[in-house]
């Protein structure tokens, strides 16, 4: 085989669905795509899966036996930053913004085209790329805020007790931009650029439900938040005491 016959690693897709039919259609059309995938149809198949294989992002049903694709959405999250994308035959704007809060990357309704769901796929993808690529200057390995750390290459963040809180993409970015600014009154455009993604570009309250989500990470009391301060009509300001 010479260089011209290599081929770039295909992505890995898990696709959480108790759909069979549906499940076997996307499995034959993302392999148009280069695009392995395997599929489940819940929570206990999608842990198995986790727990023999890798994969590059995980297409999850909100509407499963059992567990719900929020319930699974919550524990994937908790455990790692993989890419997750939703599915729902449900089109109210509490799933979806509950969906995001959890920490989903993208939301799709159902019916959907399944060029869509490839285009996607790829933009989750690219941005997941950068993420790990940027920034393009040397960052400091790690910042110290009020007795918490943030990593910059282990992308972990440390609570003043010691015990490793994990972040999404997303909030790590969002997190970094406001150590990189302290003090400083950020436009929801502002943030919107830095922790951007299409399912932030494609829902008005992403941002607040980003800010929100980051609140929580931090153990904010969300009624008077310390650190992530709400500027009324500007954005947001963070006002940690001391950063180092």
């Amino acid at each position: 085989m010479n260089a011209h016959d290599v081929r770039p690693r295909s992505t890995r897709a898990l696709i959480v669905d108790d759909n069979e039919e549906l499940r076997e259609l996307l499995g034959g059309y993302l392999s148009r795509f280069n695009i392995d995938s395997q599929a489940v149809g819940d929570g206990q198949g999608m842990r198995q899966a986790l727990a023999q294989g890798h994969f590059d992002v995980i297409i999850l049903d909100l509407m499963l036996p059992g567990e719900d694709g929020l319930v699974l959405c919550r524990e994937l999250r908790s455990q790692s930053d993989i890419p997750i994308l939703m599915l729902t035959a449900r089109c109210e704007p509490t799933d979806r913004i509950i969906g995001l809060e959890l920490g989903a990357d993208d939301y799709m309704a159902k019916p959907f085209e399944p060029r869509e769901l490839v285009a996607r796929i790829q933009s989750i993808l690219r941005r997941v790329r950068d993420d790990r690529f940027e920034p393009r200057q040397e960052p400091p390995s790690s910042i110290r805020f009020d007795n918490w750390r943030l990593h910059s290459v282990l992308r972990q963040l440390h609570a003043p007790d010691g015990l490793v809180v994990p972040l999404s993409n997303a909030e790590f970015r969002l997190l970094w931009v406001f150590l990189e600014r302290p003090r400083r009154v950020l436009s929801r455009e502002q943030l919107l650029d830095a922790a951007r993604g299409r399912s932030i570009e494609a829902f008005d309250r992403s941002i607040d439900l980003l800010v929100s989500r980051l609140r929580q990470k931090l153990g904010e009391d969300p009624k008077a938040p310390r650190l992530i301060k709400t500027v009324r009509g500007e954005g947001y300001l963070f006002d940690a005491r001391e950063i180092a």
